[in-house]
């Protein structure tokens, strides 16, 4: 065996024996949201939020104010969202978690995702 076959197949085996990154646990129901987010703050670099179990978002991103509304709708997390003045219009999303940190992918999980840390 040559040196450069006896390596890759060194390199072969660790990547295999190193473990899996974890996937994001989906969440599915309104229920299982809620018990996430109750009594926490969302929080990453300039932004912090509280999403209440009765539909409201509040809180401040870059200097702005946050004001929304929520509702879980077929499995999504669909929010209605102002950040100062301006109107970010509704998104349904994809919720996703993994530790202490919460995944939002919006367009129903097809688009792009943000990844804040429960406090």
């Amino acid at each position: 065996m040559t040196l450069t076959r006896a390596l890759c197949a060194i390199c072969l085996i660790s990547a295999l024996a190193l473990p899996a990154a974890a996937e994001p646990a989906r969440i599915d129901t309104r229920d299982q949201f809620v018990q996430t987010v109750e009594g926490r703050n969302l929080t990453l670099f300039g932004i912090r939020l509280v999403v209440t179990p009765d539909g409201v978002i509040d809180g401040r991103a870059f200097g702005r104010d946050v004001k929304g509304q929520w509702q879980w709708r077929d499995g999504f997390f669909c929010r209605d969202l102002y950040w100062g003045t301006r109107d970010l219009g509704p998104n349904c999303q994809e919720v996703r978690l993994n530790g202490n940190k919460i995944r939002f992918t919006s367009d129903r999980g097809t688009g792009q995702y943000a990844d804040l840390t429960l406090r």
